[in-house]
């Protein structure tokens, strides 16, 4: 394989920029191809049977633009099909899981809250990572009930989007949840709103992206598919959802580059 062939991210939308802005800082030297379906966003309400057909659709497309490995920042398109597609095709992929674990091992209320997808929420590898911890901890579970919207369309900072995440939350916080599992990764795009909701209580929110970058650089380097030193990374962007959806997908991207250098 050639080690100079672009990583494939691929999700229902925008979200998994926050998974492509982990793996643009870890592996700077990598190029990476985003693709956004865009078209039939938000997948969280769909059947399983539609949601495996559109992400298989979407994962021939970026292999037939010679990707090497390909991430699913999808937990709903993970939970569906992350199974069928590594039997499909031969190439290595990443999915994302619900951070279950490090929330159970890290808290001390031993109460931790996820947000998902209902999709997510339903799935078996939910039920899974879930049922391995539920004898030392309680799992709190909440539908983010438009979240995916809000960051689709930019609307994090609107005052509606506060009280809709207020409103997924604080019975969560209520109950002693110490720790806040994001299982999507739309749901990153709402860090600064979900702190303003925590407010000052020892509540930690846990973002899942920095772990799945972590784990596409082990499987570059178990592989030995990862770019040569000094390779000089392409990003490009691509979408069934039209030049309108595309120049948003662009701009939310470059955005959050312009972020990472305020830092």
């Amino acid at each position: 394989m050639n080690n100079k062939a672009p990583i494939g991210i691929f999700d229902s939308g925008m979200g998994g920029l926050s998974v492509w802005r982990e793996v643009r800082n870890l592996l700077p030297e990598e190029s990476v191809i985003y693709l956004a379906d865009g078209k039939n966003c938000p997948y969280g309400e769909r059947s399983k049977e539609e949601i495996a057909e559109l992400v298989r659709g979407a994962i021939v497309e970026l292999v037939a633009r010679g990707v090497k490995l390909v991430v699913v920042a999808c937990n709903t398109a993970t939970a569906v099909a992350i199974e069928s597609l590594r039997e499909e095709f031969d190439i290595p992929f990443v999915g994302m899981e619900p951070a279950v674990k490090p929330a159970a091992l890290s808290t001390r209320s031993g109460v931790v809250g996820i947000l998902a997808t209902r999709a997510s929420l339903e799935g078996e590898l939910f039920r899974t990572t879930s049922s391995k911890y539920a004898d030392r901890v309680k799992i709190l579970s909440a539908v983010g009930e438009g979240f995916v919207e809000a960051v689709e369309e930019s609307r994090e900072q609107q005052p509606e989007t506060l009280e809709m995440v207020r409103r997924a939350v604080e019975p969560m916080i209520a109950e002693g949840a110490d720790r806040i599992v994001l299982g999507c990764t739309h749901y990153p795009f709402l860090e600064k709103t979900l702190r303003e909701v925590v407010g000052t209580r020892d509540v930690e929110i846990i973002n899942p992206a920095p772990a799945v970058a972590r784990r596409v650089e082990w499987i570059l380097d178990n592989e030995e598919i990862k770019a040569p030193a000094g390779h000089r990374a392409e990003y490009s962007f691509v979408t069934f959802g039209g030049e309108e959806y595309l120049a948003r997908l662009t701009n939310k991207a470059m955005s959050l580059v312009e972020d990472e250098l305020k830092k």
